[in-house]
């Protein structure tokens, strides 16, 4: 008895167990369990491949983490083929598969079973190894993150474009960010899912920014705003070097706040967590006539 206290159990039934005396343990347990609102859930998707979603993805998670350890799950949803885990050192038992494939056994005990932990505070749930046999249940990824929100502050998804069953799966996103870069074809195809999810979802909920950005390139800020309709709400800027150092040692770049890109990082994290969107800063018109060759 004293082992199963230290344990954690609060409620027991003897023998013979009879139904009104389970159901009143069940009813006792679930009213010491207290009730708060789901958290924030932050989807990030690339415009195009290639473009440092995950990369952007993990980095902000962690600044979110930092803060308060255990408060915040990343969710790689590229469920055969994602990266995630590479980036933070983590070697994770189970996957995101694992719980898709049992989801009718999700609880908060089950998932946090499935969860693995980083040395830097940031949970992660991440893609497999093995993949999934058969398309993705569209139901069980909402199941996924509507449990994931019940239980974390925070929840951040790292999105595959390419498969529309994760894209019908963001009801409960309270922000999905569009990642763009200054490639012509990159800001096409951003705006068009930007205009898709703002018609499914609400404009309100759908951010843009802008990946390794150049401050002299040919397509500039304006022009890219003009395409998303709406404003860029962050920049981070091009330092592949770096970006690539960072998830061959396992260590988010955020970690090491000495340089202008884990400082966007860390700038766009408290956007998130703090709903304050400042008006972005200003930046020259360009002359010519590039922006034609977006309507095209």
């Amino acid at each position: 008895m004293l082992e199963a206290m230290r344990a954690g159990v609060t409620e027991f039934v003897t023998e013979p167990v009879s139904a009104n005396e389970l159901g009143a343990a069940i009813d006792r347990v679930l009213a010491q369990q207290p009730a708060r609102d789901p958290g924030q859930v932050v989807a990030f998707l690339g415009g195009k491949g290639g473009v440092g979603t995950t990369t952007l993805a993990v980095n902000v998670a962690t600044a979110i983490a930092k803060s308060a350890p255990s408060s915040t799950l990343l969710i790689d949803l590229n469920v055969g083929s994602g990266d995630a885990a590479l980036f933070v050192g983590a070697e994770p038992r189970f996957s995101v598969a694992d719980a898709l494939e049992n989801i009718n056994r999700l609880d908060d005990s089950f998932l946090r079973s499935l969860v693995g932990r980083t040395k830097f505070g940031l949970d992660l749930l991440a893609s497999s190894d093995r993949g999934m046999v058969g398309p993705v249940d569209v139901r069980a990824v909402r199941s996924l993150i509507d449990c994931a929100a019940r239980h974390y502050p925070c929840v951040v998804l790292d999105v595959p474009r390419s498969d529309p069953s994760m894209l019908d799966a963001l009801e409960l996103a309270t922000t999905i960010v569009v990642v763009a870069n200054q490639e012509l074809s990159t800001v096409r195809g951003a705006s068009r899912m930007a205009a898709a999810l703002r018609q499914r979802y609400g404009r309100d909920r759908v951010t843009v920014v802008v990946s390794r950005y150049d401050s002299v390139a040919e397509i500039g800020r304006k022009e890219i705003e003009r395409v998303m309709g709406g404003p860029i709400v962050q920049v981070f800027p091009s330092d592949y070097r770096l970006a690539l150092g960072a998830m061959n040692v396992g260590r988010p770049l955020v970690l090491d706040n000495h340089n202008k890109l884990a400082a966007s990082f860390a700038s766009f994290a408290r956007v998130l967590t703090t709903s304050a969107q400042s008006e972005p800063a200003a930046e020259p018109e360009r002359p010519g006539g590039l922006f034609g060759r977006f309507r095209a």
